[in-house]
């Protein structure tokens, strides 16, 4: 199963029960497309700064996709080109925000 996410810079997320009347400004996001057996690591499937991380995260949030805030991630994955497969220095970030979106995933226990 593919597991796409979207790596966001500059704020906290939004909170998600109405609570808040303003998004804050997005400056960076990355979205990344993770299908095991299929390809060895993650790779970059859309990024940008500005206008374009917006649209990203408005993408992900239409899709259900999560999202999570990692200033130094997201710094490190917008300089890896789209389709380009994530460097070895962001594997363990990387894993790890694959860990917490597999749990957020996962079926509550009967």
């Amino acid at each position: 199963m593919d597991r796409e996410l979207a790596a966001d810079r500059g704020c906290p997320p939004v909170q998600q029960n109405g609570s808040s009347s303003e998004k804050p400004a997005r400056n960076v996001a990355v979205a990344l497309r993770y299908a095991p057996g299929e390809m060895a690591a993650p790779h970059v499937v859309a990024s940008g700064r500005g206008e374009i991380a917006r649209r990203i995260l408005e993408l992900a949030q239409q899709h259900g996709i999560k999202v999570r805030a990692d200033a130094d991630l997201a710094e490190l994955l917008v300089a890896v080109e789209v389709g380009e497969q994530i460097p070895i220095a962001a594997f363990a970030a990387v894993a790890e925000i694959l860990m917490y979106i597999y749990r957020a995933n996962r079926p509550p226990p009967r």
